[in-house]
Parts: C-alpha cells; sequence; structure tokens
C-alpha cells in the first residue's frame, strides 16, 4: 500500500462555502469556519499542503458573544515602542469594522505558521448580506458539517442525507 496522498488537481479542489452568521456563537462559528479553511474535512487532508476551500460569511454584525464578553472583551496589539500597548474594547470594533471580530476569532483558531495568510485571504466577511457575485460561486451551504446541504445557484437541493436513502 503506498503512503503518499493524491495532489492532484482534482484532489486539491475548492468549494465556497456560505455561513449565515445571525445568532450564531462566536467561537463555535471560528471554529468550523477555521476546519474548512484548513481543508481537515476533506480525505486527502494534509497539514503541509494548503488544500482548504472558500468561506463567505454573511450578516458578522449579528455574530452572539456568550457570558460576559460582549462589554469585557478587549482586544490588545503592541506598537513596539515604551508604553505602546493599545487596547480596543469588542464594543468599539463592533460598531466600526463588525467583519474584523470574526476574522480575528479565525485567526487565533488556525495554526501559526506560513499558512495562516493564505488562509485567512480566503475568508470573505461582510457585515450584512453577501452580494450576490460571490454566492454565485457558492457550492455548499452549511449550519454544521453535519448538516451540509448543496446549492445549486439560487435553487435549493436536497439533502445529502435525503439523497443517500432515496
Amino acid at each position: 500500500m503506498s503512503s503518499t496522498k493524491g495532489k492532484t488537481a482534482l484532489a486539491l479542489t475548492r468549494v465556497w462555502h456560505h455561513v449565515d452568521a445571525n445568532d450564531r456563537v462566536l467561537g463555535r462559528l471560528a471554529n468550523r469556519i477555521a476546519y474548512a479553511l484548513m481543508g481537515k474535512h476533506k480525505p486527502t487532508y494534509d497539514p503541509a499542503v494548503d488544500s482548504g476551500d472558500y468561506v463567505v460569511v454573511s450578516n458578522a454584525e449579528a455574530v452572539r458573544l456568550t457570558g460576559k464578553k460582549g462589554t469585557d472583551k478587549i482586544y490588545r496589539h503592541h506598537s513596539g515602542f515604551m508604553g505602546g500597548l493599545k487596547e480596543v474594547p469588542i464594543t468599539r470594533v463592533r460598531e466600526k469594522r463588525p467583519e474584523d471580530v470574526i476574522r480575528k476569532a479565525v485567526s487565533g483558531m488556525l495554526p501559526k505558521n506560513t499558512l495562516r495568510d493564505r488562509r485567512l485571504e480566503r475568508l470573505k466577511i461582510f457585515p450584512g448580506q453577501a452580494p450576490p457575485s460571490l454566492l454565485a460561486n457558492q457550492i455548499m451551504s452549511w449550519r454544521d458539517f453535519a448538516k451540509t446541504t448543496p446549492v445549486q445557484a439560487g435553487s435549493e437541493a436536497p439533502r445529502i442525507e435525503d439523497k443517500a436513502q432515496a
């Protein structure tokens, strides 16, 4: 038995996923998005190969935070100079750029290596509804991977579970 994995163009094809972040918990949503960006849901997954998919997130401003994170969470970064610690509360980030909340959560869940920036480039986040031009590329729409639903250019196809039974 060969131990090499198929690195053909067919094995590394990228699929577009659409996620509605409306009333979804931030951490669980970011976990699933990172999973799809890495390509861990594919049988040809290899940590050293960037074989993940595209993810389009809509309604980023309606993502839900649990506990007191909605008021107490603070994003920190440092300028590198003495006294250069910058602290920005999450309420201000949600007002100005609500897509940054999801982007920072997903970035923290991806491996800290050279592939992280390339994976984050395939993440498209919109504060409201995603534009129809991006949704035309959409092949998969999902709430979670257990309930994956294929979609074809505006019309909804039967669920994968139903197709197996029929």
